[in-house]
């Protein structure tokens, strides 16, 4: 954008009074005054100088950062004659001469200018297409710039395509698109591409402290850095939100506009950055009262609530960051609120702990979003995260399935009436959330209380009689194990031999001894043979079932309905259960 030394007297309005906004004023006239672009403006300017300028360009970028505005620059280049009128193509375009004037006022016959979101169809392109037969009126290039260009229909595309591959020597085409993936590859193809990066905070900021300058604004670096990262990278975006800015503050007494970082908040509906810390500590600290008074006290300040979970968000990235990458957190252009209290943060959280808070605040931002009562789903989820500050990590839930603890210590710690973390567990030990106990790698996860013992069983008489007591006691994945994966070769109380199937897994004969002797009182040997024993009993139990069902389609009762209802199935049966 424009450094101010851009703007053009010669096209400034007479009437003084006549208001025209910052994006519009400091719009930039030549390639020097585009910011942040460096590379493109390099290649398009050595281009110029060298005569090898292509016959379409397409440029593609977020919203604001100046692709309509470089298309309009290249026009100005390839058609600048001069002050003296005798000049040939240049980067650095005069702005006084005809040309120059005509195309900064959009005024120029030359240079025509299409909007694919208006006109879209195939008669419009048409209409294109016959004006580029004709040469130039005045200017040495017939520009043609078409804007949203991704919006044309596909008709439309095709009809380009031909004259776009190969225009008259006197047509320049310069296409504009947010949607670089919805042009055609066709069109691609024939085009040559720039990517207009978004612009970064840093130099947005500087951007709108200068302009700030030449408008008598007083502006400090905070209040600036607030509009810039709301700016998203996009310089008209800034510009329009530094032009409401300006209007808010416009009531000092000695008349000059001063950018205050609290107005600024209020604008943008931004949280305070302390007090986002602050939500955020009480959040990882379990510590839910306080939380929901913070989340309270920056919504009624005016912070919008999905406002406030993007500052966690932002918070959460920047913590992993520094846990990362230590050497950030020493940046000097970071806040000094950033550099202290946060590397102080990142010290105590650990990555999983950072990953899981970060997951459940994107997937709370979205439904904040989407709810009727944004501020009630803000708090929903500041619930839901400082619940899930003590539970375990994905390493310790791993660890404990792998000790044979069935996924032990996956419940959260008890709770007081406040919704903290009680002071000790079930066993006695105290649990902590995330900042009041920080993980160690090498300190092995706290054991878990023993469930309570389960009073003892008769021992089964029979492998079946095995097979539903496991089933029965909820060890449902062994029990379809030794339904589907074991033969029986041998059964007696106390001793039982198996052959495995191919899918056993390799424990199961040593687990299946550890439940029955456990449950029963009394020891089980449950023994490995190579014999080829019964049928899995899965396998019986189909057989037997088949048996049974076909037995219900032999009764003279059911053949007869059967023969009464053509087409008709048997989908059920039921055992009677008395007589």
């Amino acid at each position: 954008m424009s450094d101010g030394s851009s703007e053009r007297p010669e096209t400034a309005k007479p009437d003084a009074a006549v208001y025209r906004v910052l994006a519009r004023k400091y719009r930039p006239s030549r390639f020097a005054d585009l910011i942040g672009q460096e590379a493109m403006v390099r290649t398009v300017s050595n281009a110029i100088e060298r005569g090898r300028v292509a016959h379409a360009f397409i440029l593609t970028g977020v919203r604001g950062v100046g692709k309509t505005t470089t298309a309009r620059i290249i026009a100005r280049a390839l058609n600048c004659v001069g002050p003296d009128g005798g000049g040939g193509p240049t980067p650095e375009p005069c702005g006084s001469c005809e040309h120059c004037v005509s195309i900064a006022e959009d005024r120029h016959v030359d240079v025509i200018e299409m909007d694919a979101a208006s006109r879209t169809g195939i008669d419009d392109v048409r209409e294109l297409i016959e004006g580029v037969r004709y040469r130039p009126v005045s200017a040495r290039n017939k520009v043609y710039i078409i804007d949203e260009v991704h919006m044309l229909s596909r008709q439309a595309f095709n009809g380009l395509l031909k004259t776009l591959e190969e225009p008259p020597d006197h047509v320049i085409f310069v296409f504009a698109t947010t949607e670089i993936r919805k042009v055609p590859v066709t069109v691609l193809s024939r085009c040559q591409r720039f990517d207009l990066r978004r612009v970064t905070q840093e130099e947005l900021a500087r951007h709108f402290g200068g302009i700030a300058e030449k408008e008598s604004v007083e502006a400090g670096e905070t209040a600036l850095a607030m509009i810039a990262r709301a700016a998203d990278g996009s310089v008209r975006d800034g510009l329009s939100l530094l032009d409401q800015a300006i209007a808010l503050s416009a009531g000092e007494t000695d008349g000059t506009p001063v950018l205050r970082e609290e107005q600024i908040q209020a604008m943008l509906g931004l949280a305070d950055r302390a007090r986002v810390y602050d939500l955020f500590e009480a959040v990882m600290r379990g510590r839910v009262a306080e939380a929901l008074d913070l989340l309270t006290l920056l919504y009624r300040g005016g912070a919008d609530p999905a406002a406030v979970l993007r500052d966690l968000l932002e918070l959460t990235h920047g913590l992993t960051r520094v846990k990362l990458v230590p050497r950030s957190a020493d940046d000097p252009a970071a806040p000094e609120l950033e550099r202290v209290r946060g590397k102080a943060l990142a010290e105590k959280l650990s990555v999983p702990v950072l990953s899981r808070t970060w997951q459940m605040l994107l997937k709370g931002l979205g439904e904040t979003r989407d709810a009727p009562a944004p501020l009630q789903a803000a708090e929903m989820v500041v619930v839901r995260l400082a619940h899930a500050s003590d539970l375990p990590s994905p390493a310790d839930l791993v660890a404990a399935l792998q000790d044979g603890k069935g996924g032990a210590g996956t419940g959260a710690a008890p709770r007081d009436s406040d919704g903290r973390p009680a002071a000790g567990g079930p066993d006695g030990a105290a649990t902590a959330p995330a900042l009041d106990a920080p993980p160690r790698e090498d300190a092995p996860p706290a054991p878990d209380p023993e469930p309570a013992a389960l009073p003892a069983v008769a021992p089964p008489d029979s492998w079946r009689a095995v097979v539903a007591l496991v089933r029965g006691r909820r060890e449902v994945a062994l029990a379809n194990r030794l339904e589907r994966d074991l033969h029986l070769v041998r059964f007696e109380p106390g001793r039982i031999e198996v052959r495995p199937g191919p899918d056993a897994p390799k424990n199961i004969v040593g687990r299946l001894s550890e439940v029955l002797s456990g449950w029963t009182g009394m020891r089980w040997v449950v023994a490995v043979s190579s014999a080829s024993g019964e049928p899995p009993l899965r396998e019986a139990l189909r057989t037997e079932e088949r048996e049974r069902r076909d037995a219900v389609l032999r009764d003279p009762l059911v053949k007869a309905v059967m023969e009464t209802f053509p087409g008709a199935q048997l989908v059920g049966r039921r055992d009677k259960l008395g007589s």
